[in-house]
């Protein structure tokens, strides 16, 4: 019978008689196994699961703010939630970079006590990297989510997000490690497949191994760009009514009355939505507002919970698109804006514009006419155009781009297209074949490093390094100047020494005279008839002392000219 001791139960101890020492060894013993047990106990019972966890921590929670990267941060998430969102979710974070990063991980979880409930997200393609980076954010939030959605071209070289769908083996490790180890529920976000039952299999293999709460994503991972299209709902409600663990719908939610119909057709228990929250942060009000109040609530929140410039461009840029295609000024103020203040006064003009149109719009509204459902300054959603109307949109679209001013250019760049004109006049040493077993670059003499273009040496900089350190040589093209370096050493030692030279000499004219040490006080009140005394050539006074600093000085300054130095550097020299 073993058991773990602090120096506290060491103190007791060495108090107790012999006979009584047994007992309270014993006793001690089952007080700390029923402790820890009870322990065990309560982590458990804290950990809620499934529709409880649904229920009570997420406190039945219907409207939810989708992960998005870079968009919902704080500031966003407050603005939503006070226009009804009842659950959040932070930016996707990758799992290794909080692991890792202090600062970027601090700036993760910036959050506040109004703040819940709320879900972090992580993108994982390692277990035990998912698992460290769960335990260092699972007292920050409700629940951690893994992602498994994300279908960007980021996401595939990355390898995490819906490019590991393929992967059940190691989705079924990182949910599971999750679920054991972590003392808030694990939840999952999925893209659906082609096939309704293999979508409901992937749900059921993450139910089983510990996902306490799915959202169903209703398209597939080539559905995204101009390839978008409309999600799945067919798919969803096949998920939802195989689980027995709460489902999310996600996808085609523009409005407040397409969440109900989506929770009417495939029975979820809730419905995220991420680009009608952008345009929209009032959805799940279901009321329109002006975007220009939109854009003033949000930037006062962002004066009290901080954010990146960029967020908030992002944000107003979604919030404003309509507005913006109107008036291309303001579009410009926000696009070339550095700070919140800008983007303040961006969205005041763009407010006294939005109200000059109204005014304009309630006398005259047959002048008003436009594609929209609602007048440009209304918050609406963004409707994706169709792959062809995409096309045709990009074939009309006026190219903004600088041309190149070569009207004529040098004969061995005939042929070239702009792109490749406009890198060769960058870098005249660009090469465009790229024909297998052609290399693209000179080696290095020395070794097999691509040697610098500007190299005098026709070496690496490694190896032109190692060169002009042993033979004391300059390599202007790597701006290595060894020997320059050192001939200026060598000048200044020079006159370094000339100047000691030019001090001894100086000390040895006033050696000549004679002079005494003895130093007596003049009774002469005025200096010039001390000077012309006779005396001057044997006696030392204050006067005197004066005169032969003077003399110093005067030669020193004397011998510096001569040499071409300034008479101050020699002073402070001395």
């Amino acid at each position: 019978m073993t058991a773990d001791f602090d120096m506290f139960d060491i103190l007791i101890f060495s108090q107790l008689s012999i006979r009584n020492f047994s007992r309270v060894f014993v006793g001690l013993y089952r007080l700390k196994k029923i402790a820890r047990f009870r322990c065990n106990i309560l982590s458990k019972m804290e950990k809620l699961e499934g529709f409880e966890f649904w229920k009570k921590t997420l406190k039945s929670a219907k409207y939810i703010v989708a992960p998005m990267v870079d968009q919902s941060e704080l500031a966003w998430r407050m603005l939503s939630r006070r226009y009804g969102a009842e659950l959040c979710y932070t930016p996707m974070l990758h799992s290794s970079v909080f692991c890792r990063d202090a600062n970027y991980r601090a700036d993760s979880l910036q959050s506040c006590p109004e703040d819940r409930p709320l879900i972090i997200q992580f993108c994982a393609n390692d277990p035990e990297v998912l698992l460290k980076a769960g335990l260092l954010a699972q007292d920050h939030c409700d629940a951690i989510d893994l992602n498994l959605g994300c279908p960007q071209v980021i996401a595939k070289r990355g390898h995490y997000g819906a490019f590991l769908q393929d992967e059940w083996d190691l989705i079924e490790k990182m949910v599971k490690v999750c679920h054991e180890n972590l003392k808030v529920p694990i939840t999952c976000k999925v893209r659906i497949f082609e096939s309704i039952q293999k979508t409901v299999l992937y749900a059921q293999m993450l139910e089983k191994a510990g996902c306490q709460l799915l959202t169903v994503h209703g398209r597939t991972r080539e559905q995204k760009g101009l390839n978008t299209g409309l999600a799945t709902w067919e798919h969803i409600k096949a998920v939802r009514e195989h689980l027995k663990i709460p489902v999310y719908a996600n996808g085609n939610i523009q409005y407040l009355p397409d969440v109900d119909r989506c929770i009417k057709d495939t029975g979820v228990h809730g419905v995220m939505t991420a680009e009608g929250n952008l345009h929209n942060p009032a959805l799940f009000k279901g009321i329109d507002p002006p975007v220009y109040q939109m854009g003033e609530e949000y930037l006062q929140l962002v004066d009290k919970y901080p954010c990146p410039v960029s967020y908030v461009r992002g944000h107003l840029f979604k919030m404003f698109q309509h507005a913006l295609q109107v008036h291309l000024d303001i579009r410009e103020m926000i696009g070339s804006g550095k700070s919140v203040e800008c983007f303040k006064t961006a969205v005041l003009l763009l407010k006294e514009r939005c109200l000059e149109d109204i005014k304009k719009y309630n006398e005259r509204k047959e002048e008003y006419k436009s594609d929209l459902p609602h007048p440009y300054w209304i918050c609406q959603p963004y409707v994706r155009p169709t792959p062809e109307q995409a096309e045709e949109n990009l074939a009309k679209k006026v190219p903004t781009k600088r041309q190149i001013h070569m009207e004529n250019p040098p004969p061995e760049l005939a042929g070239l297209s702009k792109n490749k004109l406009k890198k060769k006049l960058r870098n005249p040493y660009k090469n465009f074949d790229r024909t297998p077993g052609r290399e693209s670059f000179d080696r290095c003499v020395e070794c097999t490093n691509p040697r610098g273009k500007r190299c005098d040496f026709q070496l690496c900089k490694s190896c032109c390094k190692k060169k002009v350190l042993t033979e004391t040589l300059d390599c202007i093209g790597h701006n290595i100047l060894v020997k320059t370096r050192k001939e200026k050493e060598m000048e200044n030692d020079l006159k370094e020494k000339e100047l000691n030279n030019i001090e001894k000499s100086a000390l040895e004219r006033l050696s000549e005279n004679n002079v005494t040490n003895q130093i007596e006080d003049c009774d002469k009140s005025d200096s010039e008839k001390c000077l012309n005394n006779s005396s001057y050539d044997f006696l030392s006074c204050k006067h005197t002392e004066d005169k032969e600093q003077a003399i110093v000085n005067m030669t020193l300054e004397d011998s510096v000219k001569h040499c071409g130095v300034q008479s101050a550097d020699s002073t402070n020299s001395l």
